[in-house]
């Protein structure tokens, strides 16, 4: 096991046999569009859907039953996050369809003159949304993320803060380049000014565990259909950011009811099951890292220990796969790496982009996937960064994700079709 690895490494045969739709015949290294599902989070699903398919509030068995699984649902993904009694979570259908709601409600509070300071190296979902204000007459400052690393640099940041700016937006791991940010420094460095932080954690949620208290982040986002759920999105906000705006719900919820007044038609019952089967698979993974048995008693008995335990076994299946293909990129003179060279946990995670000395990133794609692969090609949403490095669009980069159930095997596999192809 690498010397990066904070846990031992469990049965990956095992993991696999969780995950249905690993046993076809496509080497699946797209995980950051989205990761596959362990069975517990369909069976959950259908449960519900064949039991429990019922309006919430009305007072009757199967109604209590699914009021009770929405309810636990939100106090679950809070758990996940770390948000202890800091703030609350909103559920709903994508990361972009929450930062757009987030955004219009900022728009409603502010006033003439404010501003906001957005990373340009993000996501377009926590970019797009935040420009388009400038039309409705908020200030704008764009943060420009470095053309050499494409990195959000503290130093840039600096002169975009004043006593007018109200809110800063950032992304923890850029989707295509897969390097962790300083966010902590980041929000220290914000709240100094008086402002708020927006962090886009959809890349991070994957790999590593969320801990809203020790980022500082005010508001703080993620998919949930690429943490192996079902697809929806979870966007945290602190108590005090969450008071400071008004939800878009129907005018005879009282604002302060949350998270219904933020949830337009009411989150997804049947993806609040699903995010509660994951629970079980988290807790089963957490008694691979040989500090003993996770809590006993069933899904409802997981706590943030366990999280973090099960998020550790995550990290030690990664780094090798991390280690073995960034040193192979980094070796072979055909292919240039885009983002950090650096294998460690601490530094980025199992999401990498490159691109050919002479061929398209389209031809490379295509040709990895006709020898049974699932890769993807082009800007990862992600155009603004590869306008500002230099990156020609739409053909933009060779993007391959691994996640946690991927495995040496397959890496070694993708290095022998690049060769080829290459």
């Amino acid at each position: 096991m690498s010397s990066h690895a904070t846990a031992t490494l469990p049965d990956l045969e095992a993991i696999r046999r969780r995950f249905p739709s690993l046993a076809g015949d496509t080497v699946l290294l797209e995980n950051a569009g989205g990761s596959q599902v362990p069975e517990c989070v369909a069976d959950a699903i259908r449960r519900y859907m064949l039991e429990d398919y019922a309006q919430l509030g009305a007072g009757y068995g199967m109604s209590n039953r699914a009021t009770a699984t929405v309810a636990e649902a939100h106090a679950w993904i809070e758990l996940f996050m770390n948000a202890g009694d800091t703030g609350r979570v909103i559920l709903g259908s994508s990361t972009t369809s929450l930062i757009h709601m987030l955004a219009d409600a900022h728009a409603r509070a502010l006033a003439p003159g404010d501003e906001i300071v957005v990373f340009d190296g993000g996501h377009e979902g926590n970019v797009g949304p935040w420009l388009r204000l400038a039309q409705r007459g908020v200030t704008i400052r764009t943060w420009r993320a470095d053309p050499a690393t494409g990195r959000a640099r503290l130093e840039d940041l600096e002169p975009l803060l004043s006593e007018r700016t109200r809110l800063v937006t950032m992304v923890q791991v850029s989707n295509l380049l897969g390097a962790v940010e300083d966010v902590r420094a980041v929000a220290d460095r914000v709240h100094a000014a008086g402002a708020r932080l927006c962090v886009d954690g959809v890349a991070f949620a994957p790999h590593r565990a969320i801990d809203v208290q020790a980022l500082g982040a005010d508001w703080y986002v993620y998919s949930t259909y690429k943490v192996y759920g079902p697809h929806m999105a979870a966007l945290f906000g602190t108590n005090e950011a969450l008071a400071a705006l008004d939800g878009p719900n129907h005018v005879f919820i009282p604002r302060d009811d949350v998270p219904y007044v933020w949830e337009l038609g009411g989150a997804s019952h049947e993806g609040c099951a699903g995010l509660l089967g994951l629970r079980g698979y988290l807790r089963d993974l957490a008694e691979c890292d040989g500090t003993g048995p996770a809590a006993p008693g069933g899904d409802a008995a997981i706590d943030r220990r366990t999280v973090e335990r099960a998020y550790a076994v995550m990290t030690a299946c990664e780094v090798p796969l991390q280690e073995r293909l960034l040193g192979w990129l980094e070796a072979d003179p055909r292919y240039r790496l885009v983002g950090p060279a650096d294998a460690s946990p601490e530094t980025r995670i199992s999401t990498f982009s490159f691109r050919h000395v002479s061929r398209s990133s389209a031809e490379i794609a295509a040709a990895v996937n006709a020898r049974g692969f699932g890769i993807r090609h082009g800007h990862m949403y992600s155009l603004r960064l590869c306008e500002a490095m230099g990156i020609p669009v739409p053909d933009g980069v060779v993007r391959v994700s691994a996640v946690h159930y991927n495995t040496l095997e397959e890496i070694e596999r993708l290095i022998e079709v690049l060769d080829a192809v290459g």
